[in-house]
């Protein structure tokens, strides 16, 4: 049964830490990562409390658009597509980080529960603390998760009309089979309700690269800040200084590369483990995938979404797509 607006609103705000992003196996994988060949490191440890803060001011960044598209179509659009999404009973905010996204939804959704969902526990608990105060009306549910693997919700979200947010374009982060993956978990998990995703669309080079490679080397800063997060989590002994940060757009894939190189021999040692890198040599750290509108409709229908619909910036270069379950 649904609860009443009443009941949800006098519930006090809740923070859950699951066991998705266990220490183990942050350790396995990142273990994994460097002894492959050639080395990676997933994209989601890139967002340790400092590098989500270093990812908040990329944001503000002339050179990097998505914020700002995005923001636009969800303002211009607002009507539209609160009709096409329909009734909310739960918002579930993926990678939510500072929240302001979701929270600029919540005038036009009026979300009867608020589920925040972030790797980066701490920096997600600040955000919550902020939205306590500022709704003080919204029962909020937050989660410390790394939902890449699995979407564990607790069972006192409401289970009818849930509206799952994954903005930001981070679907782009996925290889095209991971996506498609984490799409269907999601449509299995709507229970009727609905998704609302941003996805970056395809562009010339000269636009793409600036945006992850900036004049101010912000994006530098948040690429090198992988290696601290990856010393604390594997006890390894990355020195930044040693390293570079590399951008560059592969055409034929649609995707943006990012690497950390190597700027002469180094070794990286950690508890049982080490490896010799050649200057030069890189570490794959993150993808964006970049789609076209009819490409991304096509992924959502093969992950089992219907009723798709879409909306963009002035320019074509952002997307935002609602879709039913």
């Amino acid at each position: 049964m649904v609860q009443s607006r009443s009941m949800l609103a006098t519930a006090p705000p809740a923070f859950l830490a699951t066991s998705s992003h266990a220490p183990s196996r942050a350790v396995q994988e990142l273990q994994a990562g460097l002894l492959a060949h050639p080395a990676r490191i997933d994209p989601k440890y890139l967002y340790d409390t400092l590098g989500s803060s270093l990812f908040t001011a990329i944001t503000q960044l002339p050179e990097y658009y998505p914020t700002r598209c995005e923001a636009e179509i969800l303002r211009e659009h607002a009507a539209r597509i609160a009709r096409h999404v329909g009734p909310v009973d739960a918002l579930i905010d993926l990678g939510a980080g500072d929240c302001v996204k979701a929270e600029r939804l919540f005038d036009s959704l009026r979300p009867r529960c608020y589920v925040p969902i972030d790797i980066s526990a701490d920096y997600l608990r600040t955000a919550v603390q902020r939205l306590e105060h500022a709704h003080p009306g919204l029962r909020i549910m937050a989660l410390g998760q790394d939902f890449h693997h699995a979407l564990e919700l607790p069972d006192s979200i409401p289970a009818e009309r849930r509206l799952f947010f994954y903005p930001g374009s981070s679907i782009g982060n996925l290889a095209p089979d991971r996506a498609l993956a984490l799409l269907t978990r999601i449509r299995e998990a709507c229970a009727g309700g609905g998704l609302l995703i941003g996805v970056d669309r395809v562009k010339p080079r000269r636009i793409l690269e600036p945006a992850y490679d900036d004049a101010l080397h912000l994006t530098a800063a948040f690429n090198l800040n992988l290696l601290r997060h990856v010393n604390q989590l594997l006890g390894s002994d990355f020195d930044v200084h040693r390293w570079s940060h590399v951008a560059h757009y592969d055409e034929p894939n649609s995707r943006i590369q990012m690497h950390l190189q190597a700027l002469s021999d180094v070794r990286v040692s950690w508890p049982g483990a080490q490896r010799r890198f050649a200057g030069g040599e890189r570490i794959h750290t993150e993808n964006s995938y970049k789609y076209t509108v009819e490409g991304f409709r096509e992924r959502l229908a093969r992950a089992g979404f219907a009723d798709i619909q879409h909306w963009s910036d002035a320019r074509d270069w952002f997307s935002v797509f609602s879709a039913r379950a």
